[in-house]
């Protein structure tokens, strides 16, 4: 693990980015004077440059909450600035495209940056634009290379002593801080971790536990169905923030199907909420399918029940 930055360090960047922001007037209400804030720009810059995608994929890309990217998908659909249609491929995915409108004003944005950085460019004399433009690019691939490297730094394993006590205490406290659930969510996890840690069977159930530089930053459990022992059942998937953006939702799902189809089990199913937008997005990807959703009031707010299942043969 490398050394931590020092004060004067962290002061540096932290200034870097208050210049920057203010520079290409990201804090400003509008971007470039337009309607829209920084985030909604870049989403429309997503879908004005590329093929039609799916929310999922542009979360992905930019690394958005999915549930925050929601609300911006919404925002524009009733200002006719995307359309929504279903692939040919897999009527379960939805892919999203610019209308006229939107393409109007993603060229309008798209000009507007141009200009912008022209303008910032053309204040250098020719040696110090090769040197900025040459640094930068360095930033680029310094900070790019190290997201890849700490991808590649995660660890999946099987559990073992102290990861059951870690794994109750921060879905607790991950999901009081994210989402206002209570002590009953708490009582419900630890009942859950408890029954696996005392009953499960090696052959049928198993919990993996994701680490990055040898810190615990996720964890997830399969086991047999209390209503049908045939089907397998995935459990308390959680990511810590730690570890997101680098695929370890993503592989930990990636685990429990390959262990459960391996274990001789017909079919898997899991059972979240609604408002768990990324993990939903997860499941999708993994070719988990909706197949009943009901609403519910626990852990102190009301919410929409949702069982999700695959097939495995």
């Amino acid at each position: 693990m490398s050394a931590s930055p020092d004060s004067l360090q962290i002061e540096t960047l932290r200034g870097f980015n208050r210049f920057y922001t203010r520079r290409i007037g990201a804090l400003e209400e509008g971007l470039l004077k337009s309607p829209f804030t920084l985030t909604q720009a870049r989403v429309l810059f997503e879908l004005g440059t590329g093929k039609n995608a799916t929310a999922g994929e542009i979360s992905d890309t930019l690394g958005l909450d999915l549930g925050y990217l929601s609300r911006i998908v919404q925002d524009f659909a009733s200002r006719r600035l995307i359309s929504r249609r279903k692939s040919s491929d897999d009527g379960r995915r939805i892919l999203l495209s610019l209308t006229a409108k939107g393409r109007k004003a993603f060229q309008n944005l798209d000009q507007s940056s141009r200009s912008e950085v022209s303008a910032i460019l053309a204040e250098l004399p020719p040696a110090t634009r090769d040197r900025l433009l040459a640094s930068l690019q360095d930033v680029q691939r310094m900070l790019s290379d190290r997201k890849a490297e700490a991808a590649n730094e995660v660890v999946i394993r099987t559990y073992r002593v102290g990861d059951i006590g870690w794994a109750i205490e921060r879905h607790a406290q991950l999901y009081a801080e994210e989402y206002r659930w209570n002590e009953e969510f708490e009582a419900l996890v630890a009942s859950l971790f408890a029954r696996f840690a005392n009953e499960h069977d090696p052959a049928k159930e198993r919990l993996w536990v994701a680490e990055l530089e040898g810190e615990r930053v996720g964890c997830v459990f399969v086991v047999r169905n209390e209503d049908d022992p045939s089907v397998a059942q995935l459990r308390c998937l959680l990511v810590d923030p730690k570890g997101r953006g680098l695929g370890i939702g993503k592989r930990l799902v990636a685990e429990c199907v390959a262990f459960a189809r391996s274990a001789g089990y017909p079919k898997m199913m899991l059972w979240t909420n609604d408002v768990l937008v990324a993990a939903r997005h997860i499941y999708e990807t993994a070719g988990f399918a909706l197949a009943k959703e009901e609403p519910h009031h626990s852990f102190g707010h009301d919410l929409v029940g949702q069982i999700w299942t695959l097939d495995l043969r």
